[in-house]
């Protein structure tokens, strides 16, 4: 049910913790794409907000203003600096001082796909060590279902303190969606799910400080399913989108076009658009939490299984599509001097986490081509194979035999890749090159 906070009173006119009464000291765990926007967001909303990060390199790129930001939270991140309401810290000792703490830590998995719980197991425990009566803790780590209780509630019992009285406890699953301005935090809901129902009512007065709309489930666990469901839907659309695309290309139609058509049907579809692979923070991993957890309660998902094994095989497609532009041409990959266009997950980041263009370029090179890469936000990569290699600043494109459109960065010149002889779109959107040909 959506929240209403009481004692609703004006901002200061900065855009921050408008209708909402300003908060006592706030404290983030993890700085990262989530954690600092959420900090910076803060501004002015509450009488403190520190900054807590086990990196001290994270924090000397924060200070110095070497961090992906939007522009706005630029704006805010260059405010902060000089605002002693704003302060960065690696001593866990400051969060005992906070009357909130939102914990913001990243929730990988490995390389067979399993939960990594380290990070989010150790900012817990910093967390409950420095946890006092008063305090409210929300966690908003994407994580399998029952992760508040085990690694927040139960410690916390532990300690002596009771949750819902002494001190309150809550899941908020983040929504921070990076490079995309139209989706900023003050206009994005966000759900929270309490303990109790004044753990609710503790954790929705702060998350409110972030955004104009609060919504209330009727426990942590519905709002961590909430995440992982938010996201596995974004899995099936984005599986269903490339497998129609090769339906498209078997029946030499333009998926974007039909996309497009399909999508002025006012209810009942929701445009999802083909690519060479899904890559960040979320989609690559956060199904798979819920599907290890199945496993052990030997519950199948076969739908959700499928769709996770299509994202993971996409860039293996590119690789195929790739050797088939050339063979139509009587060429082979083996030998092939191939430049991919764009290495990060998305337009207008410089995250390469999960980054389809990662398996792309190690699969390529096991067909014998050269790799190189373009991506003005990416100075250097490393593959999950261990390539190492550093960005081409200024390529040529008569020198490549193919040219592979992985990602579109905003603003940046890509009038080089007309003179590429062959240029392969996997985002199926690229207009800068009139003999493409897409996957």
């Amino acid at each position: 049910m959506p929240f209403s906070t009481p004692e609703a009173r004006p901002g200061n006119g900065n855009g921050n913790g408008n209708g909402h009464p300003k908060l006592g000291p706030v404290a983030i765990v993890g700085l990262g794409y989530v954690g600092l926007p959420t900090a910076l967001a803060l501004l002015g909303g509450a009488s403190q907000i520190t900054g807590y990060d086990i990196s001290e390199d994270r924090l000397r790129a924060i200070e110095s203003g070497d961090v992906d930001l939007s522009e706005l939270d630029r704006a805010r991140l260059t405010a902060a600096r000089s605002d002693d309401s704003f302060r960065l810290t690696t001593d866990a000792a400051a969060l005992a001082e906070a009357d909130a703490v939102i914990i913001c830590v990243p929730t990988p998995v490995d390389e067979r796909h399993v939960p990594d719980l380290v990070a989010l197991t150790s900012a817990c425990q910093t967390v409950v060590a420095r946890a006092h009566p008063g305090q409210t803790i929300i966690l908003t780590s994407t994580s399998f279902v029952g992760t508040t209780r085990q690694l927040l509630v139960e410690p916390l019992r532990q300690r002596g303190l009771t949750v819902g009285t002494d001190v309150y406890v809550a899941f908020s699953p983040e929504r921070i969606d990076p490079g995309n301005h139209d989706h900023v935090q003050r206009e994005t809901p966000r759900v929270v799910g309490g303990i109790s129902t004044n753990c609710s009512g503790q954790a929705a007065r702060v998350i409110g400080a972030l955004t104009d709309s609060v919504y209330l489930v009727s426990s942590p666990e519905a709002a961590e399913l909430t995440k992982l469901y938010e996201n596995i839907f974004r899995a099936v659309s984005l599986a269903l989108a490339n497998e129609f695309s090769d339906v498209c290309a078997t029946l030499g139609l333009d998926p974007i076009e039909v996309t497009l058509a399909a999508g002025t049907k006012p209810y009942g579809f929701l445009a999802a658009f083909p690519g060479p692979g899904v890559g960040g923070h979320c989609i690559p991993c956060d199904p798979h939490y819920l599907l290890w957890q199945l496993r052990d309660a030997n519950r199948p998902t076969p739908l959700i299984e499928q769709a996770m094994q299509a994202i993971h095989a996409r860039p293996a497609r590119v690789v195929e599509r790739a050797a088939e532009v050339l063979a139509a041409e009587g060429r082979s990959l083996d030998g092939a001097k191939v430049i991919v266009v764009g290495v990060s997950y998305k337009a207008g980041v410089s995250d390469v986490r999960e980054s389809p263009a990662l398996p792309l370029i190690d699969g390529l090179a096991e067909r014998g081509a050269e790799v190189a890469y373009h991506d003005p936000l990416v100075p250097a990569i490393k593959t999950a194979h261990g390539r190492v290699l550093s960005n081409v600043a200024v390529p040529s494109g008569a020198g490549w035999d193919l040219a592979i459109i992985q990602v579109v960065h905003p603003a940046t010149d890509y009038s080089w890749v007309q003179d590429c002889p062959r240029v392969l779109d996997a985002t199926y959107l690229f207009d800068a090159a009139a003999h493409r040909s897409v996957v």
